[in-house]
């Protein structure tokens, strides 16, 4: 197996802040420039922009239940930080951002703004014809709950692995190395010649002593005969007169 993937909290952070940055900013204009005015028409009465407050769910769904929308802002909040420990998919931390600060920029709201805390009624200001009237923060979430379905269905998890479509069995979710040539097989060692049997030692006959050579005590010299002369002859018998 490979080295594990690096964690990806950093683009959640990124993507979070950047989702956050511009709801604040939006609302901000926005109750500076058209609080108790009329709303303003653009592309032909396509686009509305209109300052309303709200005080139920995204879209104005649940209004009256401020409280118990407040809490289920603050467990989300608590769920994504707590789920970015495992985060190692870039595509997963992107979601989770845009979930993170649409979330927190509607929490904003809620804490903070009339009438009072943790029952405050969320600004919103963008509405096209027969839709109900949102914020950037709500936007954030919606594509952040569509990116999730869309990365759930392909089977990408968290944590960067990818669950197979048949058995479910989770795989790395990193492109397949080109099969390698495989590997010729060793050859076959070519059977050595049977060794021969090594040539028996010739017998070597002892060498007699040399003449010159003392022979050892008590053993007669070469060429003495039994008198101990050196000649070797047998001496003559002496003729009687």
């Amino acid at each position: 197996m490979g080295p594990p993937r690096p964690r990806r909290v950093g683009v959640l952070i990124a993507v979070a802040l950047a989702a956050l940055a511009a709801d604040i900013v939006s609302k901000t204009i926005v109750v500076a420039t058209l609080q108790d005015r009329a709303p303003v028409r653009l592309l032909g009465g396509l686009l509305t922009l209109r300052e309303t407050r709200n005080s139920g769910a995204a879209f104005s769904i649940g209004t009256g239940y401020t409280i118990v929308f407040t809490v289920i802002a603050c467990g989300v909040v608590v769920a994504i930080l707590r789920t970015a420990r495992n985060l190692r998919s870039l595509p997963w931390a992107a979601c989770l951002g845009l979930l993170l600060g649409g979330a927190i920029g509607n929490l904003i709201d809620r804490l903070f703004r009339a009438p009072a805390p943790l029952k405050g009624h969320v600004v919103d200001w963008i509405e096209f014809p027969h839709y109900p009237v949102f914020n950037l923060a709500d936007s954030a979430i919606v594509c952040g709950g569509i990116l999730a379905v869309v990365l759930a269905a392909r089977g990408l998890q968290i944590d960067g692995t990818r669950l197979s479509g048949k058995d479910g069995e989770e795989e790395a979710d990193e492109p397949a190395a080109e099969p390698s040539a495989p590997a010729e097989p060793p050859a076959r060692p070519e059977p050595s010649a049977r060794p021969e049997a090594p040539a028996p030692a010739a017998e070597v006959a002892p060498e007699a002593p040399a003449a010159d050579e003392p022979a050892p005590d008590g053993a007669p010299r070469a060429g003495d005969g039994p008198s101990g002369s050196g000649t070797g002859d047998v001496p003559a018998r002496e003729e009687k007169h």
